[in-house]
């Protein structure tokens, strides 16, 4: 299934409010510390999706909740990115809020503040096995995982995909949380993936080995293809518990990493969609997470969209 084409790609996964404040060198507590503050469109499964469509996916759909007080600002955001957005607006729950810190004297690495609002109440009730009409491939954001009624949500999406053959990817999101939910209930509920995309730290803290490739490696033998981000060190490609390809990264003057895994997803899964092979769709993933870290937010630039899109 992992080397299934065509179609559309459909993103389950959380649409927040990113605030994105880039300071340099340590924060003053107690005091002011001078930052340049923006508030931009973000989440995790909604970068994705956006960077789908710049990288030419011709159909991107995106399943997400949303609060009553930003609603029609993300569905604006999204069309403009050449996403479809499908967003339950959540009349009780404020739309998800992260703040961004972003240390732009070391590397431009970032810290998040995440209030994920109404993203976490997506549940079964919001979904329907005829949101896969024309789709080619599933992605799910691994924030899903992380509240209960999003959980049942994957399982649900899960089973709807396998009856129909679509292929599954997931990014486990984040090491803060995987911690919390605990590594074998994650492996657990993502049996059934296709494609696991995690970060290198997602991947050593999922098998309890400092080695990326050793990690890399163990977990293509959970899931059938593993790809690992490693953002300047590149990326990985591993199968039946082994690495078969050491993707190269692309050299990137760094100011904001927010999104930059986001980025690599997007791209990777419109290639994989355009009939690309794993170590082409990786390729494809770094240079467009070296894109990302040489802009500010998690999104892709709306001036030009690549491939079949533009047309």
């Amino acid at each position: 299934m992992t080397g299934a084409s065509g179609g559309a790609l459909l993103v389950v996964g959380d649409v927040v409010t990113d605030v994105v404040a880039r300071h340099r060198g340590p924060l003053a507590v107690g005091t002011d510390t001078a930052a340049s503050v923006r508030r931009l469109p973000g989440g995790a499964g909604a970068n994705v999706a956006c960077w789908a469509a710049h990288e030419g996916c011709g159909d991107v759909r995106l399943l997400g909740r949303v609060g009553t007080d930003a609603s029609a600002w993300h569905e604006r955001e999204l069309a403009a990115c050449g996403v479809r957005p499908l967003l339950v607006v959540d009349a009780a729950a404020p739309t998800g809020t992260v703040i961004c810190l972003v240390d732009t004297a070391d590397s431009a690495e970032r810290t998040f503040l995440t209030d994920s609002g109404a993203s976490l109440r997506i549940g079964p009730g919001d979904w329907s096995d005829a949101l896969l009409d024309g789709v080619g491939r599933l992605h799910l954001s691994g924030y899903l995982l992380f509240s209960e009624p999003s959980r049942t949500l994957v399982s649900v999406a899960l089973s709807a995909a396998r009856a129909r053959g679509v292929p599954v990817s997931l990014d486990p999101a984040s090491t803060g949380f995987l911690t919390a939910l605990g590594v074998d209930r994650f492996l657990g509920l993502v049996e059934g993936v296709d494609v696991l995309l995690p970060s290198r730290d997602e991947a050593c803290l999922l098998t309890g080995l400092p080695d990326a490739a050793d990690a890399a490696a163990k977990l293509s033998r959970h899931v059938p293809l593993v790809i690992v981000k490693q953002g300047a060190q590149g990326a990985l490609v591993a199968r039946s518990g082994a690495v078969s390809t050491r993707v190269a990264a692309v050299t990137a003057s760094p100011r904001d990493s927010t999104g930059a895994g986001d980025a690599f997803t997007g791209a990777f899964l419109a290639a994989l969609l355009a009939g690309a092979e794993p170590r082409e769709a990786a390729a494809a993933g770094c240079r467009a997470g070296a894109r990302a870290v040489e802009q500010v937010g998690g999104r892709p630039p709306r001036a030009a969209r690549r491939g079949p899109a533009d047309g």
